[in-house]
């Protein structure tokens, strides 16, 4: 993807989520770092392009693998673009555009949308994980699904052969930990009610293989429409200024 498309998709996210929410505050508690884990070898890098056999494919744009992002554990993006392969917009689960955010910028004009850890009201297909949430209320720890936090939804592009979402995420509050290193997981659930929609991402991912760890492995045996990527990364502590 070009670096030109990279920076759009940023500056998109920044300017419309401060015109309209004035920045996103912190709502959310602060969660403590929890020991994080290297992906597995073999993890996908954060521009996955799937086989002409895979529904989806997404790319990641930020973090980026290795990157030290944010300051005092907050102020990250998660930015990605889900490309649906021969799908219609209704078969993407796309329910509408969304600008949120948390306290009295959710659910809010003139593009309303749900703010809270869960399976996303607008992009309800997403799974977004990260390695070092941990279980302190309202999360349930690493297998908490993160999608419904996301600020910025759109429909970026559509054809006869292809239809584009992009979702951005400015994290505002320590709720992965600081000076941690971290492991952002992103997957797009397959259609398993078999209702030829995807929409059937779950609030949490559990241990499917009793490991101790939610990862690829788990996402893999609920079932993916998509490869999962995975993204390591390291969420810095220090302040601002």
């Amino acid at each position: 993807m070009q670096h030109t498309k990279k920076v759009r998709r940023i500056l998109l996210g920044g300017a419309a989520l401060a015109a309209a929410a004035g920045g996103v505050t912190a709502f959310l508690p602060t969660a403590s770092a929890a020991t994080p884990h290297s992906p597995t070898a073999g993890a996908a890098s954060s521009h996955f392009r799937p086989s002409h056999a895979a529904p989806v494919s997404i790319e990641v744009f930020a973090p980026e693998r290795g990157d030290n992002a944010g300051a005092d554990g907050k102020g990250w993006f998660v930015d990605l673009e889900l490309s649906f392969h021969g799908k219609t917009l209704r078969q993407t689960g796309f329910t509408g555009p969304q600008l949120t955010g948390p306290a009295a910028h959710g659910n809010t004009a003139p593009f309303p949308g749900a703010f809270s850890p869960g399976a996303d009201d607008r992009n309800p297909g997403l799974v977004v994980l990260d390695s070092t949430v941990t279980a302190a209320a309202p999360f349930s720890g690493p297998g908490t699904n993160l999608a419904n936090l996301f600020n910025l939804t759109g429909v970026t592009n559509r054809t006869a052969h292809e239809t584009e979402l992009w979702d951005t995420w400015i994290v505002g509050d320590s709720i992965a930990g600081k000076d941690v290193d971290s492991v952002l997981t992103v997957a797009v659930v397959d259609d398993l009610n078999h209702d030829g929609i995807y929409n059937d991402a779950p609030s949490v991912i559990r241990d499917a293989n009793h490991d101790g760890r939610i990862d690829a492995k788990d996402l893999r045996a609920l079932g993916v429409a998509s490869d999962v990527v995975e993204v390591p990364f390291r969420i810095n502590g220090a302040p601002a200024s």
